[in-house]
């Protein structure tokens, strides 16, 4: 039986900055590790921003299964406000990901949803979907932005409904990735009866 999803906890922090890494496609770490100090542990920036309470990337805004009393698999999501945010203040690696989610302006956003390698195969990634459509209530749709490379969690999302909307290219400035394009994915969710 699958474990069912809990609110995550600010001790979980470290955990969720591997998901958030894993669904990045490495793009937070290698962020994290441009914002290092010498000696710093770009891990420790990254879990120190999931420990904040402010941010879309918060414990606050996380759900999480555990599995063996750790954390297998995490799901990162919250409501984007309904005015675009701004492009020219960012790193231009940043653009094309806040240009896609300028697209989907007041939807239920899926900001990170990851299964720790060694948890995979157990339909985590599923369940934690499922837990974003009840997350989304009111939102009118779900969003989430994909890498193109990412062909297995296309499947995922397009066999439960969601479909393309958009895409951009890539901007690695340093970063490696065979990633091309940045997809945003939608999913509209029907009104509470």
């Amino acid at each position: 039986m699958t474990p069912e999803p809990r609110a995550a906890r600010r001790g979980d922090a470290a955990a969720l900055a591997r998901i958030i890494d894993l669904a990045g496609e490495g793009l937070p770490l290698h962020l994290w590790q441009q914002s290092c100090d010498p000696g710093q542990d770009p891990w420790q920036i990254g879990a120190s921003r999931a420990a904040r309470d402010t941010g879309g990337f918060s414990w606050r805004n996380a759900r999480v299964i555990e599995i063996g009393g750790q954390v297998a698999a995490g799901l990162i999501g919250y409501r984007i406000g309904h005015e675009p945010e701004p492009l020219d203040d960012l790193p231009p690696i940043l653009r094309p990901l806040q240009a896609l989610e300028n697209r989907a302006l007041g939807s239920y956003y899926i900001n990170a949803i990851a299964t720790l390698p060694e948890f995979r195969g157990r339909g985590l990634a599923r369940v934690l979907m499922q837990e974003a459509e009840r997350l989304a209530a009111g939102a009118g749709a779900l969003s989430l932005i994909v890498a193109d490379v990412n062909l297995p969690a296309q499947r995922l999302y397009a066999g439960l409904g969601y479909a393309e909307r958009a895409r951009e290219a890539v901007v690695t400035n340093g970063w490696t990735s065979a990633a091309r394009h940045w997809i945003l994915m939608v999913k509209p969710v029907a009104a509470p009866r």
